[in-house]
Order: C-alpha cells, then sequence, then structure tokens
C-alpha cells in the first residue's frame, strides 16, 4: 500500500478502540509498529493526536499513513465450510438483516473449550456477513440446553442486543421437565451462587450472600401440568443470567431438572423410570422476546428437541394445549 489514507468511521464501529479498529483493518500491522505510528503523529483521528485506547466515534475520520508491508485485508474473511453453513441454516427460527435465532440442538455446544472441537461459535464463520465478518454470539445456552439462540450478524447490533441482555428487558422462558413436582406449584427462587471445584470439575452452589464470588440469582417458576406427582412440566423464567441457574434452582426445590448429569442429587427414585422417556437433559430455551434496534419486538418460539418430545408424550403432556403466558409471574406479585 502506498499513500496516505483517510478512512471514515462507520457506524457498526461506534465506540470500537483505535488498535481494535487497527486490528480489524490492517490485522498484519503489528501492536507495537502502531504504537510507534501513533506518538510520532502519523496516525491521527480528526487530524489530532491520539492513544491506542482512544475510542473511535461514527463519522470520524482516521488518517492512515503509508504501511508497506501490512496489506489490507478482510481479517474475518473466513473459510466457509458449506456443510457448516448448511447446518445453521437448518435450525434458523428466525432471520433479518441484524440476527439469526437458532433452535439449538440438545448435546451441541455454543463456544469451544477443553476437548470441545465443534461448536456453534466455530460454525459461525461459515456464515459472514457482507462485509465478510462472522455473526456475533450475544448469550449462551448450556451445551446440554436447547432452543432459542440469538446471534448477532453485525457489531452494532451485537452491541444493541448485548445492552438488552443485561438490562433484562428480553423476556426468556424455558421449559423443563423435573423429578417430582416443585411445591409450592408457583414460586420466586432467590438465592446467591458461587463456583465450587469438585471431583467432576467446578459447578455451581448456593452460598451465603458475602461468599467469596458469589452472585444473586433469581427465577421464578411455574408448574404447568404434573404426572402422577412422580414428574411435573415446568414453566421457568430467569430474571438473572447465572451460569447454570436454572438447574441449579430446581436442585434447590429438591425437584431436579430430568436427566441433570451434574445437578441432580436424587441417589434412589421411590418409582420407576418409564423406558419410554427421552434420554438428555430435559431443559428447553421455549421463547425468546427481545427488542429489536427498529424498535419493534421479536417473538419467537423453538419447537421441542426429539428426547423432549419424547417425554412429553410418554407423560401425556400436550406442548400444544399450554404455552407461554404473556404476563410474567412477578407482574402480578
Amino acid at each position: 500500500m502506498s499513500g496516505v489514507q483517510l478512512r471514515e468511521v462507520v457506524a457498526d464501529e461506534d465506540g470500537m478502540r483505535l488498535d481494535r479498529w487497527f486490528s480489524v483493518h490492517f490485522p498484519d500491522l503489528s501492536f507495537g509498529r502502531l504504537q510507534k505510528l501513533l506518538r510520532s503523529g502519523q496516525v491521527r483521528v480528526d487530524s489530532g493526536r491520539v492513544a491506542t485506547n482512544a475510542r473511535l466515534v461514527a463519522g470520524q475520520t482516521v488518517r492512515v499513513p503509508p504501511l508497506g508491508d501490512a496489506p489490507v485485508r478482510s481479517p474475518d474473511a473466513p473459510r466457509i465450510n458449506q456443510k457448516d453453513a448448511d447446518f445453521l441454516r437448518d435450525l434458523i427460527l428466525y432471520e433479518d438483516d441484524e440476527v439469526y435465532v437458532f433452535n439449538k440442538p440438545h448435546g451441541l455446544a455454543v463456544q469451544g473449550g477443553s476437548g470441545t472441537k465443534r461448536h456453534i461459535d466455530g460454525m459461525l464463520k461459515s456464515l459472514p456477513n457482507k462485509k465478510g465478518e462472522p455473526p456475533r454470539l450475544v448469550h449462551r445456552l448450556d451445551r446440554d440446553t436447547s432452543g432459542c439462540l440469538l446471534v448477532a450478524k453485525t457489531r452494532a447490533a451485537a452491541s444493541h442486543f448485548g445492552t438488552v441482555f443485561r438490562s433484562r428487558s428480553a423476556r426468556k422462558i424455558y421449559w423443563a421437565i423435573t423429578i417430582g413436582v416443585p411445591h409450592p406449584r408457583q414460586g420466586r427462587i432467590s438465592c446467591f451462587l458461587a463456583r465450587q471445584s469438585t471431583q467432576d470439575g467446578e459447578q455451581m452452589v448456593v452460598v451465603e450472600n458475602g461468599t467469596e464470588g458469589a452472585q444473586h440469582s433469581v427465577s421464578y417458576y411455574s408448574v404447568t401440568e404434573s404426572a402422577a406427582n412422580q414428574f411435573a412440566w415446568v414453566t421457568l423464567k430467569p430474571v438473572t443470567g447465572r451460569t447454570h441457574q436454572l438447574r441449579v434452582h430446581m436442585m434447590e426445590l429438591g425437584t431436579p431438572i430430568l436427566d441433570d448429569p451434574r445437578y441432580n442429587t436424587l441417589e434412589n427414585w421411590n418409582f420407576e423410570r418409564p423406558e419410554e422417556l427421552g434420554n438428555g437433559l430435559h431443559l428447553h430455551a421455549r421463547r425468546l422476546a427481545i427488542p429489536l434496534r427498529s424498535g419493534k419486538r421479536l417473538d419467537i418460539t423453538a419447537p421441542l428437541p426429539p428426547h423432549m418430545k419424547a417425554s412429553f408424550e410418554t407423560l401425556g403432556f400436550d406442548a400444544n394445549q399450554y404455552d407461554v403466558q404473556d404476563v410474567d409471574p412477578e407482574d402480578d406479585a
């Protein structure tokens, strides 16, 4: 590249740090060299000197000097894996110019980790947006939780939805089948959770307020239907979004979620498990209602995964007869 460039900061880049902006547009430019260019005044924003951590504003102009051996390329130009792209497209519940909502399958991780090679985040590279950038995760679901997963197509959309989830203005409704029937049949669960190391790895436990690492957690629950006082179809609404929150809350009530490998502490059931029940964690992100940047409200529902559908049929629960109420439990409190 030769000659000075004057580049305008676009809307999707509003609020981005300058060093991140350069890593996006000029990924072969080292951080050390960028610092030298800034110190010497060769890189400027709206003709003024700035630091690497300066936050850009849409409409500003970045002066980029000749960079020689630092070619321009798209840093996120992904190698399209058509198999991954087709797989994800088959999961789409809703799509517009800014967002996907996928029906995440049970057993598929959202992000990578130790020993996890196949996950949603990795496959998103095969669905680049118009700028060649991969979509961005906005929230998470556990590997064994199925249902509505929202993914932003642009940086601006990711920022919007991140703010929405942090402000708790998104309505998230989950369906679960529990072992036993929660009592009372409707209520609010409020407790503090913290990570604890166990022989099987880390898990969340209920702790006293003030315990190091403790985070407050709140969920509402309601028993939709029960089967012989042995199983319950429970509708859950998390107010906070702590790790494994709903699973721990149901365990705290003494009615753990069916087939929860981590939080089912019932060693001996006093009844026989029907063979026809599906196998796998019976927790499903059934419905997501969230405001879009346009001001409209998206309200989307995910069908049950095969193993939960089998269990609903076995226990006589009719998913078509009852669905999520439009009034949150706390609205009547």
